[in-house]
């Protein structure tokens, strides 16, 4: 039998969305903070020769740079303010998250609630700001040893390139933050989202122009597209799988009255890191290559260009470390975001046991068994999901927003806010029955 909240689920309609007042204004708050990120994402950096510049681009977009250019939603191809998008903050939050597991300090701090993430994001914010500032010195370091691409070289045209650069991503951050304190969704995803989405038009139009031309065949970009037609029922598959396990709660009595024993599930998500992956290894692998494809290579060490061919995008190398990093973090933020202990005991709290299993540590080990044996699938999905099309990206040359990865975080995040939207109109349908109710009530009394 359907819960009360699927019922309400299933009766969600327009004239219930037309009344969710605060859900509007949310939305419309997203979409004109969207909007705003899409606009910087065209005002061009000063001091470039956008020419030089452009044709400079087109030798590199076919890279790593291209990558980059699909995170940060064209902003790298036209070198706007936006440029280093939001991928320093997300280098920074890695670094910060690996650091809470190590440093005693910092991990005391993640216990202390609500106060202490305060304080762990103030410290992610500083090393965005060191992140951002280094990041944004290469680049204008790498700028200036091209060939006739800054009109005037220089202090001035470096100091201007980190303001710029640096102001742009601290802005993305603080707008990130603020779509997900008062619009839908997660902040920093639905920016990258929106940069890939972005893309998606021109890149189905640039695979359509390569089979206009002859450069690839029909039967092959029909390949594609049954491929990524795939890949997203396998995401949206996979994203909506759980495994459930079964909690029971003994029969209590309150008063002079005896309640019956309840039953209740404790869902644990096949994929429980969600799109964070293969956001993290995407960012780990640009950050060293950021500066190095705008350099120029016969100025870098011998060691330095092997290193930067192997971490081209199709590599096998670039593929071998994205792969593992992948599967890494999908361990690593699992275990961030679920604590089986903390789990346990809140069971333990509520009189809730899982059937066969002693409560406290024990059924802290059942789930933590339980949620390691889901997270290599979980891990795997992802590790296949990302990287069997970049394969075929690379040996094909389709565009890389056609890519798994870019396909996850579009499919993943569109799942979360949708979720996120049911999850307000569902509220907004509980505050009218329980207004109908008190009104119903209120006459009677009289």
């Amino acid at each position: 039998m359907a819960s009360a909240a699927e019922q309400l689920a299933s009766n969600l309609s327009f004239s219930t969305f037309a009344k969710a007042e605060d859900l509007k204004k949310r939305l419309w708050f997203t979409l004109a903070a969207l909007l705003v990120y899409r606009l910087g994402t065209h005002i061009p950096l000063p001091g470039l020769n956008p020419e030089a510049y452009a044709q400079a681009f087109r030798g590199q977009a076919g890279g790593i740079l291209g990558l980059f250019n699909m995170f940060s939603g064209g902003a790298v191809e036209r070198m706007a303010i936006f440029a280093l998008g939001i991928m320093p903050y997300i280098s920074a939050s890695i670094i910060v998250q690996l650091m809470t597991s190590v440093v005693p300090a910092l991990e005391n701090l993640k216990k202390e609630g609500e106060q202490g993430r305060k304080i762990i994001n103030q410290y992610t914010r500083y090393g965005t700001v060191l992140l951002g500032a280094l990041q944004a010195y290469g680049i204008a370091v790498g700028l200036e040893s091209g060939s006739g691409l800054v009109v005037d070289p220089g202090w001035f045209f470096r100091i201007s390139t980190v303001i710029t650069l640096l102001g742009g991503t601290m802005f993305l951050m603080w707008l990130g933050e603020q779509i997900t304190s008062r619009g839908i969704g997660n902040g920093i995803s639905l920016i990258i989202f929106a940069g890939i989405a972005a893309g998606l038009p021109s890149a189905l139009a640039g695979t359509l122009e390569l089979g206009r031309t002859g450069a690839l065949s029909t039967s092959l970009i029909l390949a594609v597209i049954v491929i990524a037609m795939a890949v997203i029922a396998v995401i949206v598959f996979v994203e909506r799988a759980q495994r459930r396990l079964l909690i029971q709660y003994p029969k209590r009595q309150v008063g002079n009255r005896m309640f019956q024993g309840d039953t209740s599930h404790l869902p644990l998500k096949l994929n429980t890191s969600g799109v964070i992956p293969a956001i993290f290894a995407s960012s780990l692998l640009l950050l060293p290559a950021t500066v190095a494809g705008f350099a120029n290579t016969t100025s870098l060490p011998s060691w330095a260009t092997a290193i930067v061919a192997a971490l081209g995008h199709g590599q096998p190398l670039y593929m071998l470390l994205y792969a593992a990093l992948i599967a890494f973090f999908a361990f690593f933020y699992t275990a961030i975001v679920f604590n089986p202990k903390d789990t346990a005991d809140n069971l333990k709290k509520h009189g809730g046991f899982i059937p066969g299993i002693r409560p406290g540590e024990r059924t802290a080990e059942y789930i933590d068994f339980v949620l390691t044996r889901i997270t290599v699938i979980g891990a795997i999905y992802l590790v296949f999901v990302c990287i069997l099309p970049e394969i075929l990206v690379s040996q094909t040359g389709i565009p890389l927003a056609l890519g798994g990865t870019s396909l996850l975080i579009v499919v993943s995040v569109t799942l979360d806010t949708v979720a996120q939207i049911q999850g307000h109109l569902i509220a907004q349908q509980y505050e009218g029955l329980i207004k109908k109710s008190k009104l119903r009530g209120g006459k009677r009394g009289r």
